[in-house]
């Protein structure tokens, strides 16, 4: 498994908090590439929903990360 920005993109509208097999339906329904459909369907599956992008990649980039003020545009 592996993610990219953009394939982690893809799941940022996705309802969260949500469930690994109402990811895959999302990715399915809303067009994402299969890689993202694969990589969801390696996750660990405990029954218990997914509250964020970053509990599925805790590298997935956040507002924090990047070096710019916002006030200033």
């Amino acid at each position: 498994m592996y993610w990219t920005l953009e394939l982690a993109s893809y799941l940022e509208d996705a309802p969260w908090p949500a469930t690994k097999e109402e990811l895959i339906d999302y990715a399915l329904r809303s067009g994402a590439p299969m890689e993202v459909v694969e990589n969801l369907q390696e996750l660990e599956d405990d029954g218990q929903p997914y509250e964020s992008i970053e509990e599925i990649w805790p590298d997935y980039p956040t507002k924090e990360d990047f070096f710019f003020n916002e006030d200033e545009f």
